[in-house]
């Protein structure tokens, strides 16, 4: 499993919640729009593949706590 349909839209809607720009990447690949489940879906990100986020505006700080948490949380998925 990768970054699915369900987990992508959970990123995206969470990071919707912010105005900070959030982006991710896979490795050193391009950076992709976090607020479009269909640019999070097109990283193809595998289960265990390290994803990095970039946030940038007023409520960065916020907005990267809740990614890191919904992160944590495995995409509130379990396991």
């Amino acid at each position: 499993r990768g970054l699915h349909a369900r987990a992508a839209a959970k990123l995206a809607t969470l990071a919707n919640q912010y105005q900070a720009k959030v982006q991710a990447r896979v490795g050193e690949g391009n950076w992709a729009d976090a607020k479009s489940v269909m640019s999070l879906m097109l990283l193809a990100a595998s289960q265990g593949t390290p994803l990095q986020v970039s946030v940038e505006g007023d409520d960065a700080e916020a907005a990267l706590c809740a990614i890191r948490a919904l992160i944590a949380d495995r995409f509130e998925e379990g396991e």
